[in-house]
């Protein structure tokens, strides 16, 4: 990481095998914005390691591209997110709809939008977000976790958790691109206004020249096939 400030640690909050597409480990701002306290922010997929380009989802390149892709064939919909630190449910927002299936021009046309013409005075920050939760981990130090499944979010605000609690399941809602979990730390629970915080994971495992190697308070690059059981 290019950056002054030192990192701070949390647990990796999936279980399995993941790779981060966008991640301040290649590049910062991660994802080519400071907006939305996104500047160091990951994203996490499941992939299949064994076919060409390592795609999300189960069907052909022609049937993503051409007819798109219901959402439960993707690898990564629905699996279990966890808390990566002890802390409180400050902001837990449910009941945003998914899109069925992913359709490439129709994500792209909406991230373009929101990207450029988001208002947070008028917007609902849902557009977005689509199903959230902001976990408070310390003073001025919050973990948020965007794109849920809808109805799947198992915390209410007040809600005091433990690290390694499910908190709620990955999932497609708002703007994104397919299912995913974007995970981020902030200085503030507001998500429109938020400063976007360096983290990296205090342990997960690197494959590497055939096999899985342990890494410490590690960042992840863009190429890393990386896991975590606990």
């Amino acid at each position: 990481m290019i950056d002054a400030r030192e990192p701070i640690i949390l647990q990796f909050p999936l279980r399995g095998e993941w790779l981060s597409p966008n991640t301040p480990g290649t590049k910062i701002p991660s994802h080519g914005t400071n907006k939305f306290g996104s500047r160091y922010a990951y994203d996490f997929v499941q992939v299949d390691w064994e076919r060409k380009g390592w795609p999300a989802y189960r069907v052909s390149l022609a049937q993503y591209l051409l007819f798109g892709v219901p959402l439960d064939q993707y690898y990564c919909w629905g699996q279990d997110v966890y808390a990566p630190c002890d802390g409180v449910i400050v902001q837990a927002a449910d009941g945003y709809k998914e899109r069925p299936r992913t359709k490439l021009l129709l994500d792209m046309s909406n991230a373009y939008k929101n990207a450029h013409y988001f208002d947070p005075k008028i917007d609902d920050i849902q557009s977005v977000a689509g199903n959230y939760i902001i976990l408070k981990c310390a003073d001025n130090v919050y973990a948020g976790f965007v794109h849920l499944q809808t109805g799947s979010i198992q915390v209410s605000v007040g809600q005091l958790v433990k690290k390694g609690n499910v908190i709620g399941r990955v999932g497609h809602s708002g703007n994104s691109f397919a299912p995913h979990l974007h995970f981020q730390l902030m200085d503030s629970l507001d998500l429109a206004t938020a400063n976007g915080l360096p983290f990296a994971f205090e342990q997960y495992e690197l494959f590497k020249n055939g096999k899985w190697v342990q890494v410490n308070n590690g960042i992840p690059t863009n190429k890393d096939r990386i896991r975590f059981q606990k």
